[in-house]
Order: C-alpha cells, then structure tokens, then sequence
C-alpha cells in the first residue's frame, strides 16, 4: 500500500485558495471599522455638547475642499458591507448544503448589501 500523506511540506494541495484572500479581507475591513470606530469614538468625547448640528458635523466635516467627514463613513460602510458579505456567505456555504437554497440565499445577501449601501450613500451624501 502507497505512503498517502497528506500533511507535511509534500501534501498535495488543490483549490484556488480564496480563503486567504477572504481571510486578509476580514482583517483590513476590521482594522479599518476599529479605527473609524476610534474617530467617532474622540468625535463624541469632544464634542461640546449633544446637538444636530454637532451631530451632522461628525460626519460632514471637512479637510481643505475634501469632504473627509463622508468619505471616512462611506469607507467605513464599504468596509461593513464587505466584511459582513464574507461572513455571511461563508455561513451559507458551510451550513447550507441544498445548492438551491444557498444560491437564493446568497443572491438575497447581495440584494441586501447593496441596497444598504445605496440607501446609506443616499442619506449620507444628502446631508
């Protein structure tokens, strides 16, 4: 009988490794919602005093002529929906064996996802 090993520098390793990649995505858009989280968090802390117009400021201010304040949300919505896309499909495809109901599954994510996004970026570029 043939030495099957399959572990070891000499396994044999098949698949087009989409894990890593999804696993390094994980870890960027985690990184980027811990620090936008850190912003809001000293936006609030020094913030004089608990008002609209204090409010709409955490996400409207500006750097120079850039809209900083909504493009720091709009990345860190971005990087929301990313991250929950991963894990949620990840969900699926490890839980839900019907090929069918995965694929529905899947595709009403996506539908979900992106109209979030799109109803985020509309409420947040109207302020």
């Amino acid at each position: 009988m043939a030495d099957t090993k399959n572990y070891g520098p000499k396994r044999l390793v098949v698949g087009a490794h989409y894990g890593v990649i999804d696993f390094i995505a994980q870890r960027i858009t985690a990184v980027i919602m811990a620090v936008y989280t850190l912003v809001l968090i000293v936006g609030f802390l020094v913030m004089p005093s608990f008002s609209y117009e204090n409010w709409k400021a955490l996400f409207t201010f500006h750097a120079g002529p850039i809209p900083a304040g909504q493009m720091l949300a709009s990345l860190f919505f971005f990087a929301l929906a990313w991250h929950a896309w991963i894990g949620v499909r990840d969900i699926w495809m490890d839980y839900v064996k019907p090929t069918g109901v995965r694929l529905l599954l899947q595709v009403l994510t996506i539908l979900w996802l992106v109209a979030s996004v799109v109803y985020f970026a509309k409420i947040l570029w109207s302020i």
